[in-house]
């Protein structure tokens, strides 16, 4: 089980090329063959573990709303509206958010999520519910 930041991500927001609120950041939901590289470059890497389109799961992920980047006290904060595929039946086992936007690199990688094992929705709502700290703390 790993959860983490990609190095291209940290690389990104320091060259202005990563703007979480303005540009369209994704969730994308994988299965249990992903494994979490803080090496890989680029959405193309995870996207070979992404589920397949259907039973309410659209392949490329759903656009965060809500964003926003805050500054708490001691950390800078990311975080936006959880968000829910309705009419769902598959299993996921861990989540990617990307950055949809950018060209150069395309679809710059933001960081990878396991889940803990698989998590099943059949014909309901599947609904990733952020931390009250948010999705990314940089402290």
């Amino acid at each position: 089980m790993a959860s983490g930041v990609y190095n291209q991500f940290k690389t990104e927001i320091m060259n202005k090329v990563i703007d979480l609120e303005a540009d369209t950041v994704k969730v994308a939901l994988l299965d249990n063959s992903h494994s979490f590289d803080q090496t890989a470059v680029g959405w193309a890497t995870p996207d070979a573990n992404e589920l397949s389109s259907g039973g309410g799961y659209t392949t490329g992920g759903e656009a965060l709303a809500s964003k926003a980047v805050t500054q708490e006290s001691t950390h800078g904060k990311f975080d936006a509206a959880d968000v829910s595929w309705t009419s769902a039946t598959f299993t996921a086992y861990h989540a990617v958010i990307y950055d949809d936007t950018p060209t150069s690199p395309a679809d710059p990688l933001i960081c990878s999520i396991d889940f803990g094992g698989a998590q099943s929705v059949s014909s309901g709502t599947f609904t990733i519910q952020w931390a009250a700290g948010g999705i990314l703390t940089i402290t």
